[in-house]
């Protein structure tokens, strides 16, 4: 009877875990025109490509003609200059906005898939002051404001969303505050 009751609790955590790595889900829809605009990093998981990055990290994202998006990064480095990143991001998902792929790669090279990253937004606030954007790996998480800074309180209501879709709050680092 023991070994059942184990057994059974061995699978219901299992159960458990399972749930936590089920898909990603982004929002319901994104209003391209209303997302666009300039975005403070507020905070991150650590990735290579902003390891030169100390502060006043910020993104421009910019609608284009074409149907796509411009993006461009930027952040101060050590040295207190300035680095940008051009790239493009274009709607994956035309149903809802919610999914696209961030290139920064030359333009020449866009026919290659692996030049594209995930860029999923996966939290909004309603009148689009804060966005959390991540990737269906987990492996990349970015809290975004429309102002350099959030309260705590709704900075703690994203990690507890974070959380329930299967990312490690814990991982996440603040980025030094913005001017």
């Amino acid at each position: 009877m023991k070994k059942v009751f184990y057994l059974l609790g061995l699978i219901m955590s299992f159960t458990v875990f399972a749930q936590a790595k089920d898909d990603v889900k982004t929002v319901p829809s994104v209003d391209l025109n209303r997302y666009v605009g300039k975005w403070f990093e507020i905070a991150k998981y650590p990735n290579r490509f902003q390891k030169k990055c100390v502060a006043n990290t910020s993104a421009v994202y910019t609608l284009k003609g074409n149907g796509k998006i411009e993006v461009l990064n930027s952040c101060q480095t050590k040295d207190g200059k300035m680095d940008e990143a051009k790239g493009d991001a274009k709607i994956v998902d035309k149903k809802t906005n919610a999914k696209l792929k961030v290139r920064f790669a030359p333009g020449f090279l866009s026919f290659l898939p692996m030049v594209w990253g995930d860029y999923w937004v996966i939290d909004l606030e309603p009148s689009y002051q804060y966005a959390v954007i991540g990737t269906p790996s987990r492996d990349y998480l970015w809290i975004l404001s429309r102002t350099p800074e959030l309260d705590e309180k709704t900075y703690q209501g994203i990690l507890n969303r974070v959380k329930e879709q299967g990312f490690d709050p814990n991982k996440l680092e603040k980025s030094p505050q913005n001017k």
